[in-house]
């Protein structure tokens, strides 16, 4: 959004849109369940195109020198689909608690809760040598976000502190994050 300066008479937020690109962008998209897309459908739909797996993988050397360009959406229906899942992404990494559900993965085992070495081995995240996050997905240990994975990031920057139970629930909303983000970019289809 545009927001106005002090000097300006027309004190509403607008649309940081080309005119001619959201003109464009409104009938390619226009369906007739969902009607006319509004701005945040357009960013879900930018979102979910840069989570998209094959996207990432044609244009990766193109995004880490240059601003990503975001194709044109086929059809109506692929618009619609894939800002969906984007809004689905958005959502769970806002850390919007009725996107992310139930945690799974019990902090276990008597002692400190201090960091340690952090490990992962046969579906527990190793805190310490006595305390694990258990039942936890692969996925989210492995899983990479630019050049580092961050729910091994996470713990590592905590060596030698002990974690609070608030530290465990975020940690334990990480874990889910990752996980879903996986689980909702295998469905994300650009044509």
């Amino acid at each position: 959004y545009l927001y106005p300066d002090e000097q300006d008479l027309d004190k509403t937020r607008r649309v940081n849109l080309d005119r001619n690109l959201w003109d464009k962008l409104k009938k390619l998209a226009k369906h007739p369940e969902h009607g006319t897309l509004d701005e945040v459908q357009v960013f879900d739909y930018i979102y979910g195109v840069l989570y998209c797996p094959a996207y990432r993988e044609t244009y990766a050397e193109f995004l880490k020198a240059d601003f990503p360009r975001i194709p044109w959406p086929t059809t109506p229906d692929e618009f619609w689909d894939i800002s969906a899942k984007g809004a689905e992404l958005r959502k769970l990494h806002l850390m919007e608690p009725a996107s992310i559900g139930a945690t799974p993965y019990p902090f276990t085992g008597e002692g400190d809760n201090e960091v340690g070495k952090p490990r992962f081995d046969d579906g527990k995240i190793w805190v310490n040598d006595t305390q694990y996050f258990a039942d936890a997905p692969l996925v989210s240990w492995d899983f990479y976000i630019g050049g580092y994975q961050p729910a091994q990031k996470w713990l590592k920057d905590r060596k030698g502190r002990a974690l609070s139970f608030e530290d465990v629930k975020h940690y334990q909303r990480i874990l889910k994050i990752l996980s879903e983000t996986d689980r909702i970019m295998k469905k994300v289809r650009v044509s």
